[in-house]
Parts: structure tokens; sequence; C-alpha cells
């Protein structure tokens, strides 16, 4: 019995385990997962910057046009990246969109910036472009952006606005990859932009990042923050004799063994974004009956972004209705739903460092939204049930 006969026995044997119910998440794999791991490891080189990193780098710039990528260990390492890059000072002010993760804020607050937090759209969840202007004041930055769930914020007028005001526009795109506004990828558009790879999103490596950098200001820095603020990759180029400290930096890079694992996954994305896809168009058609009737709202795309299939939510009308279908979903019917951010100009962390500003659709965001089973295993019967539970919720 091969690694790979070995991995795949264990594969199967965790399906049929795990779908007795229907969880939330099922991590995929491509089944050249285990060929490319075992290839890394007998490479010579398990540090990272080798030669699956590379292919990743390459695949990455050649199918959306990256200025230049580099992956981390972590989508929260990327953001980091993107504020040491920026060169955030303390006192410095970063706008962000409040219904967010905590790495998306914490990258600049651990260089001393204050958050000033934007609310969300009325339509969807990410920032309101309209309320933005008001928040820059003459110690404003940056504005960070989070395109949730892959729908792009309305890029056009954010970066007009950073043109004017001489801001820089950080993407997060955790949840973006291979999203478009107005045909350009996510992630392209701004000065940098961060992704994940973790293993609820749609390309997977466990745990895993990557900064793409579109402004070449930045290109021979980032490396340098990259290597833990060395210049070694420019010695291993051979431009330079030696390699030594030449900036502030840390250990972004993954490992060999990731990179490896993740190159696996970009290979089959058409695969896996076909499969996505029709999994997120089967939800919308399930639901959309119980939609018209006004029980909850479903994702809202603009028509000039792409659906990314990245997960299917619904949005109720309070927060004791989602709660009360929650348990239903896992009492009655064995399905896990979950729902996600909590605000985070309310946390207990900056509660008491927020302006005080209400930010509405925010807090009914965090409220109402719940995300249903997403995962490339997720069969046509399954997803059926997870459809008639809902319905037989409501009905």
């Amino acid at each position: 019995m091969t690694i790979l006969d070995v991995g795949l026995n264990f594969r199967s044997t965790l399906l049929e385990n795990k779908l007795k119910k229907i969880p939330f998440n099922l991590p995929h794999l491509t089944g050249k997962e285990v060929h490319y791991l075992y290839e890394a490891v007998h490479s010579g080189q398990l540090a990272g910057n080798g030669d699956f990193t590379k292919r990743c780098h390459r695949f990455m710039q050649e199918r959306y046009g990256f200025g230049r990528c580099l992956l981390t260990t972590s989508c929260t390492d990327a953001l980091e990246m993107a504020a040491l890059l920026l060169d955030i000072q303390p006192g410095d002010e970063v706008i962000m969109p409040s219904f967010t993760f905590p790495s998306t804020a914490n990258a600049f607050v651990l260089r001393g910036a204050k958050i000033v937090f934007a609310d969300s759209r009325a339509d969807q969840p990410n920032v309101d472009e309209k309320q933005l202007e008001a928040l820059i004041t003459d110690r404003s930055r940056a504005i960070v952006l989070v395109h949730y769930a892959g729908v792009a914020c309305e890029m056009d007028a954010i970066i007009s606005l950073a043109e004017r005001h001489g801001l820089f526009v950080v993407e997060d795109a955790a949840q973006a990859i291979d999203a478009t506004y107005k045909g350009k990828p996510l992630g392209s558009i701004g000065h940098l932009a961060a992704f994940s790879f973790h293993e609820t999103k749609n390309i997977i490596s466990g745990e895993g990042g990557m900064l793409a950098i579109n402004d070449a200001r930045f290109f021979e820095r980032a490396e340098i923050l990259w290597e833990k603020g060395t210049n070694r990759a420019a010695f291993y180029r051979g431009e330079v004799d030696k390699y030594s400290w030449v900036d502030v930096g840390s250990s972004f890079l993954p490992t060999e063994t990731i990179a490896a694992f993740l190159f696996a996954q970009l290979e089959q994305m058409e695969d896996i974004q076909t499969r996505r896809k029709a999994i997120w168009k089967r939800y919308e058609q399930g639901l959309q009956p119980l939609a018209g009737e006004r029980h909850f709202s479903l994702p809202f795309y603009p028509p000039h972004t792409s659906n990314n299939g990245n997960m299917f939510y619904l949005l109720l009308p309070s927060l004791e209705k989602r709660s009360a279908l929650i348990r239903y979903l896992v009492d009655q019917h064995n399905i896990h739903a979950v729902f996600h951010y909590l605000p985070l100009h309310s946390s207990p962390f900056y509660t008491d460092k927020h302006d005080g500003r209400s930010l509405p659709n925010c807090d009914r965001y965090a409220d109402c939204l719940l995300r249903l089973p997403f995962y490339y295993e997720l069969t046509e019967a399954d997803q059926q049930r997870v459809i008639e539970a809902i319905n037989d919720f409501f009905k």
C-alpha cells in the first residue's frame, strides 16, 4: 500500500464518519497533495522559498496579474506584512469595516494605529463606500477593505477617494480568490492584498496565506520583510555577495510542505471553482421561494461583480429567528450551520477605543446572518436535505 493509498483510505473513513451529520465545512483534497508532500520532503529543502513556493507564486501572478506574490503562513501574516510595508506608526488612522475578523484590525493595531470603523452597506456586508470620506482626517493613512463572501467592494469609488486623499488601499481578500470586479481580479486593484488558504476557504493548505503586491515601490522591501528582515533571497539569486540584517521583518514565509499542499489545490482550481459555484446555485434555486415570501434574504451580488462560490448565507429578520433556526437544524436534522463575525467596534478589546458611532448595518449582519454548510463534497442529496430542513422550519 502506497502513502497515497493510506491517505485516500483515511479520507474515505473521515467522510463516512463525518457525513453521518452534515458539517459546516469539510476540507477538500484533490488527490495530489500526498504526492507533492512526498516530493517536498525528499527534495532536500523543507524550509520555505523552494521550488513549490516558486510554483505557487508563478501560478498566482500569471493567472491574476498581481505585481508580485509572497506566500505566508496565514492571511494574518500577510496583513501584518502590509502594515509594515505601509510604515504604519502610532497614532496613524486606518479605516476598515467593523464586520470582519479581528486579524484585519490586529495587523494595524500592532503597529500602534487607531482603527476607525465603518458601517456595512444595507444590501450586503461589504463596507459602505459612501461613508468613508467623512471618516478621513489628516491622520488617515490607509483604507482596508474586506471583500465579504467574495463579493467585490465598490472599488472604483474607493480607489478614487483614496487617490484624492493620498491614502493606501489594502484588500483583505481572504474570501475572494478567483472573484472579480468589472472583470479585474480581486487582489489586483489595491496597493496590497491579503489572501487566505485556511481550510474553510475555496483553495486550502490547512493554514496559509499570501500577500499580493501591486505597487512596485514595495517589491524589494516586501521580500526583505518576508525573509526576517534580511536580503537572503537576493543573496541566493546571486545579486549580493552575502546577506545581512537590513530591515525589520519576521518569519512570514511558510515551509515547502505548505506550498506543496497548496500547489496541488491550485492545479485543480477550475474543478474546485466549478463545483463550488454549482453548490451555490443549487442553494439559491432551492431557497428562492422562501426568500420570495420574505422569510429571509439571500446574498446580493451587484451585476459588475462575480460569484466565486465562497459561501452561502441567509439573512434572517432577527437574532431570535436565527438562533431558533440554528437550534432546529442541529437538534432536528443534525445539520451544522453557523453565524459569522461579531462587530469589532463593540468587542471587549475595542469598545472603549471606538468613537461611539452607531453602526446599525454591521450589528444587523452580526445578529442575523447565518452561513449554511458549504464544501466540495456536499452531495446534491445532502444539500437538498439542508434546503428541505429550512423549508420545514418556516412552513
